[in-house]
């Protein structure tokens, strides 16, 4: 005849007992799951592909090893201890990582280091020094154009840029007549600039400092 459980077996019995059994079968599958898992290779495991990689980054040439994975902003950071420049979104969107390559802008955290091979870098370390400014990070200065300064190199980089682009009569979306040298407005300014997020709100101040810097330099930086 079938037997019933023990009327005296407790809730917390039935726990206790199932809790062993489950051990014990996890006790003796061990020895052959680890039997059947080979030895992992930890650079195998993250899929680590390295190259050798050469830019100019502030005038000087860097030669480096890197995950092909690792972007400009992350070799910048990590590798060459260029702390200027700064990770914000890390996705593109804020402008806090910009840095100018070849001339031109870009956000450093939405490119991969490997494809900048023989490129020409330059930070915010590279612009001006604490004994001799750029006149841009000088404007910056003088108008106030930032207060926590976590966007600062970001915006910086970005308006030498700016007004680079202007000087050679690339146009922007704001711009109304292309037959105007400079394009330069406070609209043409605004726009150029939108990429490049203050969360402290300095927008108005750094206006001011790209504007006179662009009317002392004849729209150039």
């Amino acid at each position: 005849m079938e037997k019933f459980p023990d009327p005296a077996l407790t809730r917390r019995d039935l726990f206790i007992v199932g809790a062993a059994s489950a051990t014990a079968v996890s006790a003796t599958a061990t020895p052959d799951a680890e039997a059947a898992t080979p030895a992992r290779n930890p650079a195998a495991t993250r899929g680590e592909a390295v190259m050798s990689v050469s830019m100019t980054i502030n005038g000087q040439m860097q030669a480096m090893a890197l995950d092909t994975r690792t972007t400009l902003l992350d070799a910048l950071r990590e590798q060459l201890h260029l702390t200027g420049t700064k990770k914000g979104c890390d996705h593109g969107q804020c402008g806090a990582c910009t840095v100018i390559v070849d001339g031109r802008r870009i956000n450093s955290c939405l490119t991969l280091a490997v494809m900048h091979e023989g490129a020409q870098v330059t930070t915010i370390e590279g612009l001006g020094s604490p004994q001799k400014l750029h006149a841009m990070q000088a404007a910056f200065v003088k108008h106030d154009g930032f207060q926590c300064g976590y966007c600062t190199p970001g915006q910086i980089c970005s308006a030498v840029s700016v007004l680079n682009e202007i000087k050679a009569g690339i146009p922007s979306h704001v711009s109304a007549d292309l037959n105007v040298r400079p394009l330069l407005s406070a609209d043409e300014i605004r726009e150029r600039m939108s990429g490049n997020i203050c969360r402290c709100g300095a927008y108005s101040n750094i206006l001011d400092a790209i504007t006179e810097v662009a009317e002392s330099n004849g729209g150039a930086a």
